[in-house]
């Protein structure tokens, strides 16, 4: 009987352990309320300041983001020097700036004592990702802390875990419900197009060779595809790069959903939300309210936040970003 007892007692100890370490493993705000208080407020100002000396700072660092977080989870991967996650096709058009918020960011946060090689630099970017949301006008929310960073970030890795130009619904809601992202989710996400800027190669085939029958994509605005002729004429120089909406590109707004319902989508993976019934609603949606995207979006950033994270003893915290310890 007393050996039951005892299996019993040894079983119900075994899992209270193992929920305690899932509890203890999940992100929370304020995570580093003990061990780096001022964590927060350093980022924003080093991030502030990053982006009084360039506007680039804010797409970048939100595309950064992103990038990171569907290859390998927020781990901070995407930060490794070459060769990395870096050198893949799809990540080689990441805009330097956005790597520099996260290395200054991480400067500042290290010349506190306190402080000191005790904060990931997958938590600095999170933290960063919402400093230029909030400073191109979008909402201010609370960002879960506790990501380690990761051991691993290799070119291979970024094959086919990032959406493409030319992706339909189907191919997009995929993408994102292997993440746990909803179709809303994704479409709030890619709200973040308001901001940043495409190079013309990747829209290319919109404006010139969209079939055989007709050159022009016909879900694209008449007038837009003759506006993106004259900025990216054939045999442009590749390095050219338009704003992807064209009428507030520095603000973080929902024009790009008012943008959609004129045709005035980039992309392909753009207009689809709006050509396609199944997600047309959500973009109406959108477009009526600023409220109803902000909310989205930050519900969306937040389960992006979450995906893939390393915590508790995995990874490391990296004392130089773009170098393994």
């Amino acid at each position: 009987m007393e050996k039951k007892t005892n299996q019993t007692i040894f079983s119900i100890f075994s899992l209270l352990l193992l929920f305690s370490s899932c509890v203890s493993a999940q992100l929370r705000t304020g995570f580093y309320q003990n061990s780096c208080p001022n964590v927060e407020s350093i980022v924003r100002n080093a991030v502030r300041q990053k982006f009084q000396q360039t506007f680039v700072t804010a797409p970048a660092t939100l595309r950064l983001f992103f990038h990171d977080c569907f290859v390998q989870g927020c781990d901070a991967s995407i930060l490794i020097a070459s060769p990395s996650e870096k050198d893949h096709p799809d990540d080689m058009s990441l805009a330097g700036d956005g790597f520099d918020t996260v290395v200054k960011a991480k400067q500042a946060v290290d010349r506190d004592p306190k402080c000191r090689n005790k904060v990931s630099c997958a938590d600095i970017l999170a933290l960063a990702t919402r400093e230029v949301v909030v400073l191109t006008g979008g909402p201010s929310y609370p960002v879960e802390l506790g990501r380690r960073d990761g051991r691993l970030s290799t070119k291979a890795s970024v094959q086919n875990n990032l959406p493409q130009p030319g992706f339909n619904l189907n191919q997009l809601n995929t993408m994102f419900n292997r993440h746990g992202l909803s179709q809303t989710d994704m479409i709030a996400l890619s709200g973040a197009h308001t901001l940043g800027f495409a190079h013309c190669g990747k829209f290319s085939n919109r404006i010139y060779n969209f079939s055989p029958r007709t050159r022009i994509d016909p879900s694209l605005n008449s007038g837009y595809a003759l506006q993106l002729r004259q900025m990216c004429p054939q045999r442009v120089d590749p390095r050219i790069a338009i704003n992807m909406d064209p009428t507030t590109p520095r603000t973080f707004d929902n024009a790009y959903f008012k943008n959609l319902q004129q045709g005035k989508g980039l992309f392909t993976s753009d207009q689809v939300l709006f050509t396609d019934q199944r997600s047309r609603a959500t973009v109406n949606s959108f477009a009526n309210s600023e409220t109803a995207f902000r909310q989205a979006f930050v519900s969306a950033i937040t389960k992006l936040g979450r995906v893939g994270v390393k915590t508790g003893n995995a990874g490391e915290i990296r004392r130089d970003c773009s170098r393994f310890n």
